[in-house]
């Protein structure tokens, strides 16, 4: 599998005078070379976005959606191979690489049908005081400029697809900056675009590295950030440029709510595999991973057993093979934090009551009780295979353990009663409420974003869309309305 790879410059290939390699974090061998663009690349790229950024936007609807239909077809021709390098520069389990992709060509194809209606306008009649007589007012979106997409390792097709798609959408030429540890991804998604009849200059795949980013962030002709990140990173960028518009999307630490009612067998084994696997997908490298366990007290010994079960049945190991409910982290450095944090919870008085190993980049899927809540694990997202269990006594006392974080992306809960449903939408401070699953659910075309410090907008196609255009009111004077 090992290549060199180009990134792409204004739609085109390029190489510049370095590259680095991408590695495999399972077994460390290199998946391939990628080529990084100097500084004048960069700006020759984002004088580009700036340059066609008037052409794109009144580039015609269908022509938008064609471009995205096509990436629709061939991502789809294209999954298995894909999903074998998000696999490879991942270390994502194939099978929930193979979701990834399925997820991607989901979000291009909502891309398309809104493509196609969005920016139809609203007309409102001015007329309701006399001032206004014989006036019309029409009301249309428009791009806000050139996009600076960013985009973390843990998805890496997907989280690019969710930059990208809504741009080419609404017609705002886009830069898209891939993690340094998954780019590859990424830069087949440039090769599917390079297909395609977009304008020259609309979107180009940057392989800049960290370090570079500063000043592509504070460029004014870039007037929207996309970010998707470390609460500390995305929160620095919005503070360098206030006058931007940026929208954030964080971390969090789920809390799945497991209230009295849910208390047949049926239910509990139901609660405990998907917690068991919701907390350990991706190696726990998802924000809405399930974090923390909050059951009642009438269920608590009857649910935790049933959770370190199903964690225990887990498959660990190489994320090439079909069987793998597990794999690596992201790195080693990854999975030493992650067992320096475990540590740090059992040596303060936390209870291990399966996992707490490490093996290079892998690290055991994890349960812990008795947490105390000052320990480092209880007040920061994990990003890791780590779940920690409490027992509440009630409903008011669960939602206000669910609520005690400073995160608030995502929240499950498992109770079969409509009206704690609608409790729980009101009082859960979060940007989404799964009722009966975890908080780890997410369709691409729902709102998707945090309260508190989980980060500022929405994404969720239609949603980025609004995000990355404004309202321009035309006012029609003369009309006998």
């Amino acid at each position: 599998m090992t290549s060199t790879h180009a990134f792409w410059l204004a739609g085109r290939p390029a190489t510049g005078e370095d590259s680095f390699d991408v590695t495999n974090p399972w077994d460390g061998r290199t998946v391939g070379t990628v080529a990084v663009p100097t500084d004048a690349q960069v700006e020759e790229a984002v004088a580009a976005a700036y340059a066609v950024r008037e052409e794109f936007a009144a580039t015609p609807a269908h022509v938008r959606a064609a471009a995205l239909d096509h990436v629709v077809r061939r991502l789809t021709e294209r999954t298995e191979e894909i999903a074998q390098l998000i696999s490879a520069e991942n270390g994502k389990p194939i099978k929930w690489a193979r979701g990834e992709v399925g997820r991607a060509v989901s979000v291009f194809r909502f891309a398309a049908e809104e493509a196609r209606r969005f920016n139809g306008g609203e007309a409102q009649r001015l007329d309701t005081d006399a001032g206004g007589t014989g006036r019309l007012g029409l009301t249309r979106r428009f791009p806000r400029g050139p996009v600076l997409g960013i985009a973390p390792f843990n998805f890496p097709l997907n989280l690019s697809a969710h930059k990208v798609a809504p741009a080419i959408a609404v017609g705002a030429p886009i830069i898209l900056k891939p993690a340094p540890a998954t780019p590859i991804s990424s830069l087949i998604l440039g090769e599917l675009l390079a297909e395609t009849d977009l304008p020259a200059g609309s979107w180009s795949v940057l392989t800049v590295p960290n370090d570079k980013m500063p000043a592509l962030v504070q460029d004014e002709r870039l007037p929207v950030i996309s970010f998707t990140g470390s609460g500390p990173v995305g929160y620095a960028i919005m503070e360098s440029v206030p006058r931007k518009h940026c929208t954030l999307e964080l971390g969090g630490n789920g809390a799945a709510v497991v209230l009295a009612d849910w208390s047949s067998e049926e239910d509990l084994e139901w609660a405990a595999t998907r917690i068991a696997t919701f907390s350990n997908y991706q190696g726990g490298q998802s924000c809405i991973s399930v974090q923390r366990v909050i059951a009642d007290a009438s269920v608590y010994d009857r649910l935790v057993p049933k959770i370190v079960a199903a964690v225990e049945a887990l498959v660990t190991g190489d994320p090439s093979d079909a069987a793998t409910d597990v794999g690596p982290l992201v790195s080693e450095d990854a999975a030493r934090r992650v067992e320096s944090w475990v540590d740090e919870a059992v040596g303060a008085g936390a209870t291990l009551l399966t996992g707490g190993k490490r093996d290079g980049a892998t690290y055991a899927p994890t349960v812990l009780a008795d947490l105390p809540g000052t320990t480092t694990i209880a007040c920061e997202e994990v990003f890791g295979p780590v779940l920690y269990v409490q027992r509440t006594e009630g409903e008011a006392e669960a939602f206000a353990a669910a609520n005690d974080s400073r995160y608030g992306l995502q929240a499950g809960v498992f109770t079969h009663d409509l009206q704690t449903a609608f409790r729980a939408h009101r009082a859960l401070e979060v940007g989404g409420v799964v009722i009966g699953d975890v908080p780890s659910y997410r369709a691409d075309q729902m709102p998707y974003g945090g309260a508190k410090q989980s980060g500022v907008g929405r994404e969720g196609v239609r949603y980025a869309m609004d995000d990355y255009t404004y309202e321009r009111v035309l006012v029609l004077t003369g009309l006998a309305l």
